[in-house]
């Protein structure tokens, strides 16, 4: 059993301390176009999105900056951007950011890296790149080098993210290395292409499978393979650990031990729902880094990484990452189920849902009896955004609301089972007669009721639609309640 899966992991996320943390590599914009698409164009066999709203994040090494500073980083990001809108944008972005201070080359020979992606229904229909690869100018370089020395040497730990667009040359790496060297802090790379000795000299490389097998030149089919090619980008990065990611395998750490041996130590994760894989790898270079600048061991740190993929993969986009993201994992790890939270965690859930470019809705009820009714509307209530919450009557406000013979199912035994279905997100307990604080508090973007109500009996419906939400009736199914399949029960109980 390796080593990392006896520790503790909750004391592990409390060794994690604000660190300041230098990201060197490619900066793009992450633009989102959603929509529905319910037809076919007559100019051509494709379909007509009907656009609906747009988001646009921060992407790629800006990406992995946002995420180290929610698991308390303070960052440095050293980048490149042309001089157009989309570079500015990009500035209002970091500066909203609150704890990123840019040290951006500007290349007025490039354009900014822009992705947009247009989706319908929570389904891709495409993607657009703007960018421009290759070297960037000579005067460019030279500023990357400069800038990436200087971030680096006043760094805790550096993380390189290299997409390929050619910020991360041999001149900008040896910088970085070299001003990381300064004060022996740890480097972590998330590589890119065939070539990773220029990545000579770093701490950790974090390539998954795919990566792992284009720059070893050779196929992994299995552990023997897979030990082989960990190997050789061991000996190419002259002794670089190299923590190869393997989705629900979890983290293959390699390392060299002695003069010639390779040690490996296998750090796995617990498979869960998968929503979006989108960010996941930037999550894991991300906490890896803060891990190491608060001294945490290399394998235990591939540990609080599984944490952190996990979490984002159970989100829509590219996602966001915290300490209360790792400890939500530790419990779900020991089988308490991460999804009852209480009011401020529902909002700052929520709060992350839409940096991510996520909608949110909302329904409520005691849910005492599960049934196929239920199941029903929490599906319905899921497919109409990409987050749901559920508020959940209390077994004070259930006895209030339904006699005091009701619940019959405690609210821990009804919180547990709801939180066992994968379309419910989140589960928010309350005890008022209405949930209307609640829906005060989370302001969902969809407010989801029963076919037993009209939009008129919603409450809330008039503070959600205040602010451009909607209401949404789930189709009714006849017969189905509580209260009919305990009358059945009895009545052939009595017979």
């Amino acid at each position: 059993m390796s080593h990392a899966n006896e520790r503790d992991l909750s004391a592990l996320i409390g060794e994690i301390r604000p660190s300041r943390v230098a990201v060197i590599g490619d900066v793009m914009l992450d633009r989102y176009v959603r929509g529905q698409a319910g037809r076919l164009s007559p100019e051509a066999p494709i379909q007509v999105l009907e656009v609906g709203g747009e988001d646009t994040m921060l992407g790629g090494a800006a990406n992995v900056a946002h995420k180290a500073v929610g698991l308390g980083g303070r960052v440095t990001l050293v980048g490149l951007v042309g001089e157009d809108a989309d570079a500015e944008e990009f500035r209002d972005l970091v500066a909203a950011s609150g704890s990123i201070s840019p040290a951006l080359v500007a290349d007025p020979s490039r354009c900014t890296t822009v992705k947009t992606r247009f989706i319908a229904q929570n389904q891709q229909l495409l993607r657009v790149d703007r960018e421009v690869r290759g070297v960037p100018s000579p005067r460019a370089l030279k500023n990357l080098a400069e800038a990436a020395f200087e971030a680096a040497r006043e760094a805790d730990a550096v993380i390189l993210e290299d997409y390929g667009k050619g910020v991360l040359s041999a001149a900008v790496i040896r910088a970085a290395l070299d001003g990381a060297r300064s004060r022996n802090v740890p480097v972590v790379v998330d590589p890119n292409g065939r070539d990773y000795r220029r990545y000579a000299g770093a701490t950790v490389l974090t390539p998954n499978v795919k990566e792992a097998e284009v720059a070893a030149e050779r196929p992994i089919m299995d552990e023997e393979t897979l030990v082989e090619a960990a190997g050789l980008l061991v000996e190419q990065t002259e002794g670089a650990a190299i923590a190869i990611t393997r989705d629900s395998r979890g983290i293959s750490l390699f390392r060299r031990e002695g003069d010639s041996g390779l040690r490996h130590d296998h750090v796995p994760t617990i498979p869960v729902q998968v929503y979006d894989v989108t960010g996941a790898g930037d999550a894991v270079a991300a906490t890896l880094a803060l891990a190491l600048a608060s001294n945490v061991d290399l394998e235990d740190a591939c540990a609080l990484a599984n944490l952190a993929g996990r979490a984002i993969v159970r989100q829509f986009g590219v996602g966001t990452i915290s300490l209360g993201h790792l400890r939500d994992e530790v419990s779900a790890a020991n089988g308490r189920p991460n999804k009852v939270v209480g009011v401020d965690r529902a909002i700052e859930r929520v709060r992350e849902v839409r940096r991510g470019g996520g909608k949110v809705s909302f329904t409520n009820g005691c849910f005492d009896i599960l049934h196929y009714g239920h199941a029903f509307l929490l599906q319905y209530a899921r497919s109409e955004a990409d987050f749901l919450v559920l508020g959940l009557n209390t077994d004070a406000s259930v006895r209030r609301f339904k006699g005091t013979d009701r619940p019959y199912v405690s609210e821990a035994e009804r919180s547990y089972m709801l939180s066992l279905y994968p379309f419910v997100d989140l589960i928010v307990l309350f005890d008022d007669d209405t949930p209307m604080d609640l829906i005060s508090a989370l302001r969902p973007d969809v407010l989801v009721k029963g076919g037993d109500y009209t939009p008129d009996t919603v409450v809330g419906r008039d503070f959600v639609e205040s602010y451009g939400g909607r209401v949404a009736i789930c189709p009714r199914l006849e017969g189905l309640s509580t209260t009919n399949i305990v009358k059945k029960i009895l009545q052939r109980g009595a017979a």
